[in-house]
């Protein structure tokens, strides 16, 4: 699964999708919050290959959510270490992978406010593996600091807290969050793009390793599952993204 096959080039949203299910295939449960279509996607092509039981929670589905008390009763799986992997997205997202989810500005004179944090600090905190997701790869979404920090990306070391960043994944590559040095490092860079776009379209230093790998592309039947199996479902949460993904199916 490293290069597309002639007759089975992968939309990017294909492509994202694949790789995220790589990201999450021996996790047990993933949960994924509302208005994330490509995470979602991920997950369930994830559940649809693993071996083991794997749980997959989509809060803006019907069929796969089986909460019934929103977002409280998806905290308390959180806090009860019930969730192995979580998405995280952000108007801004920095090198120190502190997201932003207030607003651009001065705080609290801002330029441009949104609707909030929500539980994204709790979350943040309680869930190992957290997947920072932004489509958007641009000096405006990943800058060097953020404006406001919503949910800080480390935190001292006399306070507990089990989960954190593992990467960032955006239309452009993946970034692997190192704990330690609080820094991100280039993992791997998407077909089509450089080590030199990634550069200038990313508003904070990362490090760099002497080899940096191309993402790789789902597999010809990895791409038919994602179509025909993946596509249907994902249409009855998130129809928009299907008909524009996948006209056919959407």
């Amino acid at each position: 699964m490293s290069t597309p096959v002639p007759g089975f080039e992968p939309k990017l949203e294909e492509l994202l999708i694949s790789l995220i299910a790589d990201m999450v295939a021996k996790d047990r449960h993933i949960a994924v919050g509302a208005a994330s279509p490509i995470p979602g996607s991920a997950a369930l092509l994830a559940q649809s290959e693993a071996n083991h039981r794997m749980d997959v929670t989509v809060i803006q589905s019907l069929r796969n959510n089986t909460f019934t008390d929103g977002g409280r009763e998806l905290f308390d799986c959180a806090g009860q270490g019930r969730i192995d992997t979580f998405f995280l997205g952000g108007v801004q997202i920095d090198g120190a992978a502190n997201v932003n989810l207030i607003g651009v500005g001065d705080y609290p004179n801002l330029d441009k406010r949104f609707p909030g944090s929500f539980g994204s600090a709790f979350m943040y905190f309680v869930i190992p593996k957290v997947i920072l997701f932004r489509e958007e790869h641009t000096p405006r979404t990943l800058v060097e600091k953020v404006d406001f920090i919503s949910a800080p990306g480390t935190s001292p070391e006399n306070v507990y807290r089990p989960g954190g960043p593992r990467a960032l994944v955006t239309s452009k590559c993946v970034f692997a969050f190192d704990k330690s040095s609080g820094r991100f490092s280039l993992q791997s860079v998407h077909p089509g793009v450089t080590v030199e776009e990634v550069r200038a379209a990313t508003g904070f230093t990362f490090d760099e390793p002497a080899r940096i790998e191309a993402t790789p592309c789902p597999s010809p039947e990895r791409l038919e599952r994602i179509r025909q199996q993946i596509a249907p479902s994902v249409a009855q949460f998130y129809p928009e993204f299907a008909a524009r993904v996948w006209p056919r199916v959407g």
